[in-house]
């Protein structure tokens, strides 16, 4: 969809899903919600059910070679994918949430952010056919090392991180570049009103008006949470001399505290 006021292709996300209204339920709140009001992106929830040539909207059946639970059909999702982009130039890229895909992670998010039309399908039962897979899917994404019931949690966080990386969806691009893991480091602490909470101040160089300092301080802080939590990460990220000095003081201090 071509927005004309603003000169760009709106992203488009579909979820095809057994359960649209469990999707909707998240991606109408927030800062999601409001994008999706103001026309920053275009998510249409889908229900796989729809297309089902049946009289009772069956999407499943029992494995071949037996086994415990069922199967999503091929031709429902074959169906419903296909009307999905049935009037435009372009197939859209067909992500199935499993846990046997890939990890996601923020790079992904921000690859994913720059495609046009965005396809999510959510599987549900003991998963789809293969067939499906072989024929249609173009990539698997893992929310993680775990199984969940279904799809639609993991297809709602992705497509929420991946709109998050959308112009004008946040107030400013700073409001993600900063983050943890958008740089390959953990995100810094943050403080705010009151001054003193409990006997904790807040930390002094944060009301000294010098943003220099501040900056410094915030990247210095990025940089020892990082290194304490993740150190995997901090072998990947792109540091400076300047960092690689400060990470190699701060541990010299740690060992010489001991």
């Amino acid at each position: 969809m071509f927005d004309r006021l603003r000169g760009f292709l709106m992203m488009k996300i579909d979820l095809m899903t057994l359960f649209p209204e469990m999707c909707e339920t998240v991606l109408n709140e927030s800062i999601i919600g409001r994008a999706r009001k103001t026309g920053k992106v275009d998510i249409r929830c889908v229900n796989i059910r729809d297309y089902a040539n049946n009289k009772h909207s069956k999407v499943d059946d029992t494995p071949f070679g037996g086994g415990m639970g069922m199967v999503m059909m091929a031709d429902p999702i074959d169906r419903c994918f296909h009307s999905l982009y049935e009037k435009e130039a372009n197939r859209p890229y067909l992500i199935y949430c499993s846990p046997k895909g890939q990890v996601f992670d923020q790079q992904k998010a921000l690859e994913l952010s720059k495609m046009e039309h965005i396809v999510f399908l959510c599987g549900h039962y003991e998963g789809v056919d293969q067939r499906v897979l072989d024929e249609l899917v173009d990539e698997e994404l893992s929310l993680g090392d775990f199984v969940l019931t279904g799809g639609e949690l993991p297809a709602v966080v992705f497509t929420d991180a991946v709109c998050r990386m959308l112009p004008g969806v946040l107030a400013d691009d700073l409001c993600f570049t900063e983050e943890s893991h958008f740089a390959g480091l953990l995100e810094y602490p943050q403080y705010t009103r009151p001054s003193r909470w409990h006997n904790r101040d807040v930390p002094p160089v944060l009301l000294s008006g010098d943003h220099a300092a501040v900056d410094r301080w915030r990247h210095e802080q990025a940089l020892t949470i990082t290194k304490q939590r993740r150190p995997d990460m901090l072998k990947k990220a792109v540091l400076s001399e300047k960092d690689k000095r400060f990470l190699k003081q701060s541990e010299a201090e740690r060992i010489e505290e001991k």
